[in-house]
């Protein structure tokens, strides 16, 4: 691995992209309001427009850990993972129909005591999430360059805390298209010189065929099959709509959309640009595999006796791209814009939340310059927070990467539970939200956790004329290409701890919405006078379309979405605690002042 050292025009160019984003920053601290206001620091002001707000979401979705997976993955299993594209149709459709007119129109100014240990849990995922995006990466490539480890580890990190620190929002969103283009220019790069190395797209199409790597439609229903038809099509809708629809990070960029219709315009641009960033990760891999097909890298990717992913597609685009000076640097330019565009998001949501829901409640009085100051603090402190948990993550280890990447993943199902609760059911109150919410994070650690501790050594087996690279018993079957499989069949809990991955956020939603109606139902449901007007979206109304519409008036119980108070603040963060907000108002007034509050509050932010 140390043969395939950079060129110093790849220093060069890795070495702009650090520059270019820092410029971007830079240029929205001095311009403009120049990030005066938290309106314009978290918010961007809400001025953006669909085609760079498009590209963000892409970018804050495409981690490092994404740009150097999916292509291990399909080097290792074939083309099945390829179909998680059909879940980006529904998983981007329901989001701008469903949730973004919702999002866009209900607007609270902060949410309440009762809702702070989630908040606190959801940071805390967060911060372990930013620094294995930060580590992974820069880990890889130490691994296959000489890259010094912990130079890479702080230059991203404090090369991203400041643009986000002086930037804000505006910044994090113009950096994010920079990256974006980056992303895709240096996949492409590796996809062009690597087909052109393997012999030209008839061989590396006959290799891939030859070694069973065109994967079919597998309609296989078992839900511990690690990906099928099902799982990545329907499991993966589960999936998309935790990350497009409630995650925190991408419900922010909708809202710095100047109209409600450009916000749903950045989401359906979202679907052609994603495909295209699976199909050049899937390509990637195929390409891979074409490359090493028959031969034994084992030697050459081995450290500390474990084989990791990340070094085989780094190893694979220095082969590739030695000789051509600028190329491996252009790569190693896309992977760190995965991680920096994912880490950027994070510090400014963070920073969202905590100023917001932490630290104004208790400080109603607080000036617009010095709440500005403090949410910019807020982001330098989470970011040096993501270095030192990029150091904490070195020291526990490989392993430690996949269960933290398993846990940040296991949050989302609740979340989207949560949300689905308060939004589609009008009659959940918040005890059953409470008690749903419990119950979905308890099955989802409680399965998550348990494979991880009773997982077992995945098969391995040969592909005609290619070799499988020794394998440790604690290592995931990164290296092993597989033509036919021996599936071990695990029962009682052991079979229930191995479902597949991707029915994780579908599995802990619906066991929200279930708890949590349930709960509701005993304690006494929300009456229809008590349900603000706007928080519900009517689709048990629309699913009923043939029941009378007096019938359906009382299971939505809500005016139309169009009626809904105007011109208040919402934070992307507050809307999965809008049941549990509303009764703790209703518990510390009675309905009368509470309807004044409302009525006051909507003329005070409309005029």
């Amino acid at each position: 691995m140390g043969d395939n050292h950079f060129s110093a025009v790849d220093y060069v160019i890795f070495a702009l992209l650090l520059v270019g984003s820092l410029s971007i920053g830079l240029y929205y601290a001095l311009s403009g309001g120049r990030q005066r206001t938290t309106q314009e620091f978290l918010m961007a002001d809400r001025s953006m427009r669909c085609l760079p707000v498009s590209l963000s979401l892409i970018a804050s979705f495409q981690s490092a850990v994404a740009i150097i997976g999916v292509p291990a993955e399909v080097y290792v299993h074939g083309t099945q993972y390829w179909f998680i594209g059909c879940a980006y149709i529904l998983g981007l459709l329901i989001p701008a129909h469903v949730f973004i007119p919702v999002l866009y129109r209900l607007k609270l100014s902060s949410a309440y005591q009762v809702g702070l240990l989630f908040h606190l849990g959801i940071e805390n995922t967060s911060v372990v999430y930013m620094g294995v995006c930060v580590y992974t990466p820069a880990f890889a490539l130490n691994a296959v360059t000489g890259f010094k480890l912990w130079g890479v580890v702080l230059a991203t990190g404090l090369v991203c805390t400041l643009y986000t620190t002086m930037g804000g929002l505006k910044a994090v969103i113009w950096t994010d298209v920079f990256q974006t283009l980056v992303m895709f220019a240096g996949q492409l790069a590796v996809i062009v010189v690597g087909v052109h190395q393997a012999g030209g797209l008839s061989e590396v199409w006959w290799k891939v065929w030859e070694g069973n790597h065109i994967s079919g439609l597998d309609l296989n229903p078992d839900p511990t099959e690690r990906h099928t038809f099902w799982t990545l099509g329907v499991g993966g809708v589960f999936l998309m709509l935790s990350l497009y629809g409630v995650n925190q990070a991408q419900v922010q960029r909708y809202l710095s959309s100047r109209t409600e219709k450009e916000a749903v315009r950045s989401c359906y641009m979202v679907f052609p640009s994603l495909q295209l960033a699976l199909a050049l990760s899937c390509v990637m891999g195929l390409v891979m595999f074409a490359r090493y097909c028959g031969e034994d890298h084992s030697d050459k990717l081995m450290m500390s006796a474990l084989c990791l992913c990340q070094q085989m597609v780094i190893y694979f685009v220095m082969d590739m791209l030695q000789g051509l000076p600028g190329l491996p640097g252009l790569f190693v330019a896309c992977l760190f814009s995965a991680a920096l565009s994912t880490i950027s998001s994070a510090f400014n949501s963070l920073a969202t939340v905590t100023m917001e829901d932490l630290i104004k409640p208790h400080f109603p009085a607080m000036t617009e310059r010095r709440a500005t100051l403090l949410s910019k603090a807020l982001a330098v402190c989470y970011g040096l927070l993501c270095l030192a948990m990029a150091f904490l993550t070195h020291l526990m280890g490989d392993s430690v990467l996949q269960v933290a990447l398993k846990i940040f993943g296991m949050v989302g199902g609740p979340i989207l539970g949560l949300f689905c609760l308060g939004m589609f059911f009008p009659w959940a109150n918040s005890t059953g939200a409470i008690a749903g919410l419990g119950a979905g994070l308890t099955v989802s650690f409680w399965v998550g956790i348990g494979s991880i501790v009773t997982r077992t050594p995945g098969t391995r087996v040969l592909l005609s004329d290619c070799r499988a690279s020794p394998m440790t018993n604690n290592t995931t079957a990164i290296f092993t290409t597989a033509a036919t499989s021996v599936p071990l069949r695990p029962s009682g809990l052991r079979r229930f701890y191995s479902l597949s991955y991707m029915w994780y956020s579908a599995f802990t939603c619906f066991t929200v919405i279930l708890i949590g109606l349930v709960v509701s139902f005993l304690t006494g449901p929300m009456k229809e006078e008590d349900v603000t007007p706007g928080t519900v979206y009517p689709l048990m109304g629309k699913l009923l379309c043939f029941l009378p519409d007096s019938v359906r008036q009382k299971l939505c119980c809500v005016t139309p979405l169009g009626q809904t108070v105007c011109k208040l603040m919402l934070f992307p963060y507050q809307i999965y605690l809008i049941i549990i907000t509303l009764n703790y108002m209703r518990q510390q007034s009675d309905q009368r002042s509470h309807q004044t509050y409302l009525i006051q509050l909507h003329q005070e932010k409309c005029n």
